[in-house]
């Protein structure tokens, strides 16, 4: 018996690791799917500048500007959009003088508000009353969706439906069939794009093209 032992200690490792050994077969490939979505969002951002002799002069100016600019703002859009101010500085203007230290001649108040609009037909209309009231500069306008994921969700059912048909032809190709889905791994993109507006004479004019929401799908499936 004592002599035995050690043998069987040498065999049981031996059957042990040799049900390790398998490896399932199996194939990947990739889809992709994009949509055109027309946009239902845009944004823009209005800016209201005003000189003074001092920062306070500056100040008062931009304040009543900027009331108005916004009152007109807010009979356009009314509950299809919002207004956000996204940043206010008031800044010293220095004569242009050569001279080591340069003077300050003045004060420059800036108030940027970002217009978000729930309708893109107002997208003109909200332009020409932001000039017209007085806004310094009307600009970095952006179109978008309000809620992307149902487009995101189209995409990647067809982008999966295209891996899993590439699968299936390279699976063919091999003389066999597709098994179950193994692993899936999935990217989406969607990018609000930049539109130039043409502004001039009112009324402004702006037609939103199409956004495209793409996707990618990549599976590994197994191989029968």
């Amino acid at each position: 018996m004592i002599r035995i032992l050690p043998l069987l200690l040498l065999v049981i490792p031996a059957f042990a690791q040799s049900g390790t050994s398998t490896t399932t077969p199996s194939v990947q490939a990739q889809g992709s799917a994009s949509i055109p979505v027309q946009p239902d969002q845009a944004q823009l951002t209005v800016s209201i500048s005003t000189n003074g002799t001092t920062a306070q002069d500056a100040g008062q100016q931009n304040a009543t500007l900027a009331q108005v600019v916004i009152a007109a703002l807010t009979k356009v859009i009314g509950a299809k959009g919002a207004l956000e101010t996204i940043s206010y500085n008031v800044s010293p203007r220095y004569s242009n003088a050569t001279a080591t230290q340069p003077t300050i001649v003045g004060y420059t108040a800036t108030l940027s508000e970002l217009l978000t609009l729930n309708d893109t037909t107002l997208i003109g209309e909200a332009i020409d009353a932001a000039n017209q009231a007085g806004a310094t500069s009307v600009g970095s306008l952006t179109l978008g969706l309000q809620n992307p994921e149902p487009s995101m969700e189209a995409a990647l059912s067809a982008a999966a439906k295209q891996a899993l048909a590439r699968a299936s032809s390279i699976a063919s190709g091999l003389g066999g069939k597709t098994g179950p889905v193994i692993s899936a791994q999935q990217a989406t993109a969607y990018t609000p794009i930049l539109v130039a507006s043409s502004a001039g004479a009112a009324p402004t004019s702006v037609q939103p093209g199409p956004i495209s929401v793409s996707a990618t799908v990549t599976v590994v499936v197994q191989l029968q």
